[in-house]
C-alpha cells in the first residue's frame, strides 16, 4: 500500500483529496497545523504536525512516505486573492519559502512523487485568448505570483527519482466536511429566501475530480508528469445555471438572476490531463451534487 502525506488535508479541497486516495487503496497521512475533529474523515487517519515555515526541519514527517501532496496554503481566512492581508512578506515567506523547504526535504528523504496544488490564478485575469499549459503565466495577484514561484522551484527539483507535478485548479465545489458549510450554502439560502442574487460566472470542478487528478499524478508514467503542469477544470457556470437546478429540485417560485454571457471568459483547456485518462463528472455530477448540497440547508 502506497503511503501518501497530504498537507492541508483538513482543508476544503484537501479533504476531497484525502477521501479520494483512501477510496483507491492509499495509506494517507494528514499533515497540518491542527488535527481534524473526530469523524471528519471516513476513516481514522494518522495526523502529523506540518508547518509552512522554511526554518523548521520537518524531515521526520517524511519517513516512509512514498508521495507528498501539497495542498496547504497560508492566507487570511476566507480569502485567497488578497489573502496576504497586511503582511505580504510573511505570506510569501510561508507559501513560497515554506513550500520549497518542504519539497526539498521530501526529495532528500526519498519521497518519489510530489503533487502541488496550484491555481488558475497563475494566468491572471486576461479576458482574451486560450488558456492551455503553454500560455505564459501572467498573475495579477500576490496569490497567483506565489503559485507561479512554487511551480518554478518544484520543476527545478525534478530528477529521475523525484517526480513532481503541479495542478492548476479552478473553483472547487462539493460537500464540505462534517460541521462545515459548503461554498454555495449562502447562495442557496438567499435564493430560497427570495433575496436578490448578483449575476456572475466562473469555472467550477467537483472536489473528487481534483482528487482523481492528484491520483493520476501518482500513478501515470513518470515521463508524462515529471516537472509538468496541468490545468484542472470542468464546467463554466453562471449563477443562473446553478440556481436553475435548485429551482427544479425545490419548486421554489423565486425568479432566477439574469444570464451572464460567456463571451470572452477564459476557460482553461484540459486536453493535456484528459490525454492521460482523466475525465471529470460534468453536468451530471453537478446535478447530483446540488441535490445532496440542498440537504445541508433543509430543516430536519
Amino acid at each position: 500500500m502506497t503511503r501518501v502525506l497530504v498537507s492541508g488535508g483538513t482543508g476544503f479541497v484537501g479533504r476531497f483529496i484525502v477521501e479520494h486516495l483512501l477510496r483507491n487503496g492509499y495509506e494517507v497521512i494528514v499533515g497540518g497545523r491542527h488535527p481534524p475533529d473526530p469523524g471528519y474523515f471516513t476513516a481514522d487517519l494518522r495526523f502529523v504536525p506540518l508547518f509552512l515555515d522554511p526554518d523548521l526541519d520537518q524531515a521526520a514527517v517524511f519517513e516512509g512516505v512514498a508521495a507528498f501532496v501539497h495542498a496547504a496554503f497560508e492566507h487570511v481566512e476566507g480569502r485567497y486573492r488578497g489573502g496576504e492581508g497586511d503582511d505580504p512578506q510573511g505570506f510569501c515567506r510561508a507559501n513560497i519559502d515554506g513550500s520549497v523547504r518542504l519539497f526539498e526535504t521530501a526529495r532528500a528523504a526519498g519521497v518519489k512523487r510530489c503533487v502541488f496544488l496550484s491555481s488558475r490564478a497563475v494566468y491572471g485575469s486576461r479576458r482574451a485568448g486560450r488558456l492551455d499549459e503553454t500560455s505564459p503565466p501572467d498573475p495579477d495577484t500576490l496569490y497567483g505570483q506565489a503559485k507561479v514561484a512554487v511551480e518554478d522551484h518544484l520543476r527545478m527539483l525534478a530528477t529521475e527519482d523525484f517526480i513532481p507535478a503541479s495542478l492548476r485548479v479552478t473553483g472547487v465545489y462539493g460537500a464540505a466536511g462534517p460541521g462545515r458549510r459548503h461554498k454555495w450554502a449562502d447562495l442557496f439560502a438567499s435564493y430560497l429566501e427570495g433575496k436578490p442574487i448578483q449575476p456572475r460566472i466562473g469555472t467550477e470542478i467537483h472536489g473528487d475530480d481534483v482528487g482523481a487528478a492528484v491520483r493520476l499524478m501518482l500513478e501515470a508514467d513518470s515521463a508524462a508528469v515529471r516537472g509538468e503542469v496541468f490545468n484542472v477544470s470542468d464546467l463554466l457556470l453562471d449563477v443562473r445555471k446553478i440556481l436553475s437546478l435548485v429551482q427544479a429540485l425545490t419548486g421554489c417560485p423565486h425568479p432566477l438572476p439574469e444570464t451572464v454571457s460567456a463571451d470572452g471568459y477564459l476557460v482553461m483547456a484540459t486536453e493535456k490531463l484528459r490525454q492521460l485518462g482523466w475525465q471529470p463528472g460534468g453536468s451530471e455530477r453537478l446535478a447530483t451534487s446540488i441535490r445532496g448540497l440542498l440537504e445541508d440547508i433543509r430543516p430536519a
